[in-house]
């Protein structure tokens, strides 16, 4: 993973753009931002999507809960590698398509 300066200033789920790196807490870049899920209208944050996989067909949800930071460019979560290819597909959670 790139250090924290790599990755530039903390940002917020507001900034946050389709493509931007996805990185476990031990470092691996696992895919990259397919969606950002929120209301904004009560700024709540409800995490993202993230397009993993060589084509980047296979989506993958993550709560807010388990995102540890957001900079300007990348996500870092708060799960490791492991872990989060064990995270649920996107149809999978309520409301998905």
């Amino acid at each position: 993973m790139p250090s924290p300066d790599d990755l530039g200033a903390p940002s917020s789920y507001l900034a946050l753009a389709d493509g931007t790196p996805v990185f476990s807490s031990d470092g691996e870049e696992l895919g990259k931002v397919a969606e950002v899920l929120a209301d904004t209208g009560t700024d709540t944050f409800d995490g993202v999507v993230v397009a993993t996989g060589a084509l980047g067909r296979d989506r993958r949800y993550v709560e807010a809960a388990r995102v540890a930071e957001i900079y300007e460019r990348g996500v870092v979560l708060t799960v490791d590698a492991a872990a989060a290819r064990e995270l649920p597909p996107r149809e999978d959670v309520a409301g998905g398509p």
